[in-house]
């Protein structure tokens, strides 16, 4: 029996748990993350990771080591869309159902890629540990309790059966759709539930390559296979293939009805070439639902990623939510553990990932059934475009000083202008001759963007972080220390001369004067203790 002290104890260790342990571990707080598989994933699932996905592992300094996993150039494929065959053979006459946009210079300086999950869980558990996290695989967590100074869990290691108690400020369950976590802590979930059963086939099929006449696409759709749908993933790769036809428990299916050789009939249908040597790698029975928690948070236990929200894979928001989840919590545990942030900071964290993971939940249904063929003229209606989803979304919570409260989460355009509530707006910006992006100026502290030193607010940013004992970093954007190269970067945030934009470390605006104040100092405290969670006296 051993005893073990962390300050955060994080549970699964699929894309969004190791994503946790990551930023927690690039922010100093060096967590323990336990799964009880014997390691990462096997398979290329959730391929494709959104440009601000790559925007967090860029502010964790991990970008790099993502992109170099990326095969070839990935991007030809997003922009391919959705398409629709009867046969893959037939690929000259498919139908285009969607054509995302995804990302653009003007908005991210990431851009989308294309990556298996057995490729970038494998790199991303390698950087947590590298910066400090204690990942154990083949470890289970048992049970848990917690109190008002933190959790008390028992995690057992599967291959010598030895026990251990770990005593942590905070757990973390980003254990799956079928989370344990989640249920011990008697969380219910809403939403409209199992909308539809499918069975992920991996296969070899080095034929199919040539038939597809090299045409990108994220996702083809083939109607020919008797009794389903088949979709057919391009972006990790064809060694194997993906492919997800669907089974019907209504009609007594299950995946055991489907041995090797009908699924090889189905690939071959769906290909239209009856002879096409397939081989099954493996096969993986999933349920596309829409469920979310109703908190993702209860004392001192956060729930992450699908033990939150779930959601049909229609926009691939998945993986992406759950990582964009893992990064807001990991930054408000590490300020609050650091003593420079309070206790209801980490309640935003529910406030804002629970109204967006019930968006994004919304939004994977609505192209689900346009997918499927059901939707009417209204479902089309509320489609709200991909970039939108994964970049232009607004946070509402009282960390927020200035927000709208009656604004959507997801807007009908793509409106990044410095509000507060909405990530702030990218501007290539040069510095020493070097270039980087307004994006880069946010990791670990809040940040006070303004256009002059002769305003009064660099002044005012300094006083107040000394009168509150907070980190607050001042960028003065005026042609010296740094200088906008692409547009106009007051106009791009809202502001004037005069004005202030305090951005928060996950590059979300908390808080925007757009010219002169009479009171700088007053009005820049209360900002800065609110978006901290902190009492307007201050944290000193």
């Amino acid at each position: 029996m051993t005893d073990i002290q962390v300050p955060v104890l994080v549970v699964g260790a699929g894309p969004v748990g190791i994503s946790t342990a990551l930023f927690l571990a690039r922010h100093g707080v060096a967590p323990l993350l336990v799964e009880q598989r014997d390691g990462t994933s096997t398979l290329p699932r959730a391929p494709g990771l959104q440009a601000r996905t790559m925007e967090l592992f860029r502010a964790a300094g991990v970008n790099e080591e993502i992109r170099a996993l990326e095969v070839g150039d990935s991007h030809p494929y997003f922009e391919g869309g959705i398409i629709q065959v009867r046969t893959f053979a037939e690929i000259d006459d498919a139908e285009v159902l969607e054509a995302p946009s995804l990302d653009g210079p003007t908005v991210s300086p990431e851009r989308v890629m294309g990556c298996g999950q057995d490729r970038y869980e494998r790199v991303l558990a390698e950087l947590a540990s590298n910066a400090g996290a204690d990942i154990r695989f083949g470890t289970r967590l048992t049970s848990f309790t917690q109190d008002e100074d933190g959790v008390t869990a028992r995690i057992k290691d599967l291959a010598t059966g030895e026990e251990s108690t770990v005593r942590a400020g905070y757990l973390v369950g980003a254990d799956g759709a079928g989370s344990k976590i989640r249920a011990a802590l008697g969380v219910e979930r809403t939403g409209i539930g199992t909308v539809f059963n499918a069975l992920s086939v991996y296969f070899r099929a080095p034929q199919l390559t040539s038939v597809l006449k090299d045409r990108k696409f994220i996702l083809c759709y083939a109607t020919a296979a008797p009794g389903t749908l088949l979709g057919l993933s391009r972006l990790h790769g064809a060694d194997p293939w993906l492919a997800a036809p669907l089974y019907f428990p209504e009609k007594g299916e299950t995946p055991a009805d489907y041995p090797d050789e009908r699924c090889v009939e189905i690939v071959r249908t769906a290909a239209g070439v009856p002879d096409m040597d397939v081989e099954i790698v493996a096969k993986v029975p999933w349920q596309g639902a829409q469920l979310v928690a109703e908190t993702f948070r209860r004392g001192r236990v956060f729930l992450a990623g699908d033990a939150a929200h779930v959601h049909p894979p229609a926009g691939g928001f998945g993986a992406n939510t759950g990582i964009h989840d893992a990064h807001n919590l990991a930054w408000k545990i590490a300020a609050v553990l650091a003593g420079q942030a309070g206790d209801p900071l980490l309640d935003s964290y529910d406030a804002e990932r629970r109204g967006v993971g019930g968006a994004m939940a919304r939004q994977a249904m609505v192209r689900n059934r346009i997918r499927h063929g059901y939707a009417d003229e209204e479902t089309r209606a509320s489609l709200v475009d991909d970039i939108i989803i994964t970049l232009g979304y607004r946070y509402h919570s009282d960390a927020i000083t200035g927000g709208q409260p009656d604004a959507p989460t997801l807007s009908p355009g793509l409106e990044l202008a410095g509000e507060p509530g909405t990530r702030a707006p990218h501007v290539w910006l040069e510095r020493n001759g070097g270039r980087l992006s307004t994006i880069d100026l946010f990791w670990d502290r809040f940040v006070l963007l303004t256009a002059s030193r002769t305003n009064g607010w660099v002044e005012a940013a300094e006083r107040v972080a000394k009168q509150t004992g907070l980190p607050l970093d001042v960028h003065v954007v005026d042609g010296r220390e740094l200088t906008a190269v692409d547009r106009d970067w007051a106009q791009a945030y809202g502001v004037s001369e005069d004005g202030a934009v305090l951005v928060r470390p996950d590059a979300f605006v908390a808080w925007r004067s757009a010219g002169k104040v009479a009171d700088q100092d007053t009005v820049l405290a209360a900002a800065l203790t609110r978006a901290s969670g902190l009492p307007p006296e201050g944290a000193a």
